[in-house]
């Protein structure tokens, strides 16, 4: 249950953050979750695999490469998907700094509600 509520909050932040950002598409809530659930899977493999052979860089940039990839994963998901759409690395990046906060708020919500 937590994991179904989980993907539709990502839903939800993600249609958050396309309102804020003017050069983020998003076709509706249904486009939302996709690109919630495809960019969840694709920060758990490609991402990480990256995460790994990018590690001792990531280390003396204190973490800069980490939210770089995260931009390009968000460009990867953009490019794939027709509904939803990223113009540019600037938006990507904003895009990936706003869902980051909507998420940690989520996060903290359920935490709260659960204890």
């Amino acid at each position: 249950m937590r994991f179904i509520l989980e993907i539709l909050l990502t839903g939800v932040a993600i249609m958050i953050a396309a309102y804020l950002i003017p050069g983020v598409y998003v076709d509706g809530y249904g486009t939302a979750v996709l690109a919630g659930i495809v960019l969840g899977l694709v920060n758990a493999t490609v991402g990480l695999l990256l995460r790994i052979l990018t590690f001792p860089l990531n280390i003396l940039t204190l973490g800069l490469v980490s939210f770089i990839i995260s931009v390009c994963m968000v460009l990867l998901v953009s490019n794939w998907m027709d509904n939803f759409k990223v113009h540019g690395f600037l938006n990507a990046a904003l895009f990936a700094i706003v869902l980051a906060i909507f998420k940690m708020i989520f996060h903290k919500e359920l935490k709260k509600k659960r204890d």
